[in-house]
């Protein structure tokens, strides 16, 4: 059994993150499968200017072990100098984006807003919607609480996994 080159992983790594540059791409994900030791999921995704690898999982075949040289690369993207307690998203009651859009704070253009700073919600309340490839989701309330911040504006754009609001 042939074993795979950790070095033609990065070189496909980097590959994608060109790609996505080149062709002006805000995101990329694509599944590489091994037959002899698994697979390899990669998602790039341009944050500002920079094209970056955000996540990266490897699944290896149940007798090989992952490659450890990965998880540094992982970490280091979503670790802040600052400490966790300066990110949102890090907050017990975060509520985080689960796609790519529009974050839209309001049901229709005029309305009142779902809620508001000090608002008690309940759990599965919809709490605001993310417009993607004109859909539009209802984001509801992971938990039920006080909306004690609300993290991005009315109609702004917004990535998988960002802090969008914390419930306490």
């Amino acid at each position: 059994m042939a074993k795979r080159s950790h070095d033609d992983d990065v070189e496909f790594i980097k590959s994608l993150a060109e790609l996505l540059s080149k062709n002006d791409l805000s995101e990329l994900q694509v599944k590489r499968e091994h037959p002899e030791d698994g697979s390899l999921n990669v998602r790039v995704s341009k944050v500002g200017t920079i094209a970056a690898p955000v996540a990266i999982q490897a699944t290896a075949a149940p007798a090989q072990a992952p490659i450890p040289a990965q998880a540094p690369e992982q970490s280091a993207a979503t670790t802040t100098p600052a400490g966790e307690e300066d990110d949102p998203a890090a907050l017990p009651g975060a509520v985080v984006s689960p796609m790519v859009g529009t974050a839209y704070l309001h049901p229709e253009p005029g309305a009142e807003p779902f809620v508001k700073p000090g608002d008690a919600v309940t759990e599965g309340q919809t709490l605001l919607i993310v417009e993607a490839m004109k859909t539009m989701n209802n984001i509801p309330a992971p938990i039920s609480g006080t909306v004690k911040r609300i993290l991005v504006e009315d109609g702004a754009p917004v990535e998988f996994g960002a802090p969008l609001m914390v419930i306490e």
